[in-house]
């Protein structure tokens, strides 16, 4: 999917190295992965849907990073827990009801990566962050969908 792809391209363009990570809505778990084998540590994969929780767990261990931890619920489990980069690939609604959370979850410096939403909901995204001192970045942009990088 094309928000998908953006995030891997978000993550290829990072430096990951000896960062934590979490990886919001991680279906599959691939920018999970990917992130580890970019070096990030320790790593928290969160996904609602059952299947997903299940897939993303046989996924993290097929591809050798038994070390992701993969969660199965939503935002509430974040409460207390510090990141220095989170990854939201979800969709507008959630997105924005969750940056409140997200923003008290990065710590100083960190990095916030939205995707899941079209190129019209960018302001209604990036206005939502602001309220939170996350200050817009970049953003990609591939047939309207968006995949945008926020600075806390």
């Amino acid at each position: 999917h094309e928000t998908t792809y953006m995030m891997l391209t978000h993550i290829l363009e990072n430096n990951f190295t000896g960062k934590s990570v979490l990886d919001m809505g991680s279906g599959t778990g691939v920018l999970a992965i990917l992130v580890a084998m970019k070096g990030a540590a320790p790593v928290e994969a969160i996904d609602i849907d059952n299947w997903c929780y299940l897939n993303a767990k046989e996924n993290v261990e097929r591809n050798g990073f038994p070390n992701i931890k993969v969660l199965e619920g939503d935002a509430s489990l974040l409460k207390g827990k510090k990141f220095d980069v989170i990854i939201a690939n979800i969709n507008r609604n959630i997105l924005v009801a969750d940056i409140p959370t997200y923003a008290k979850c990065l710590n100083a410096g960190g990095s916030l990566f939205l995707s899941g939403f079209y190129l019209e909901d960018l302001d209604i995204i990036t206005s939502k962050c602001g309220e939170y001192s996350l200050k817009f970045e970049k953003n990609l942009e591939k047939n309207n969908w968006v995949a945008a990088k926020y600075v806390f």
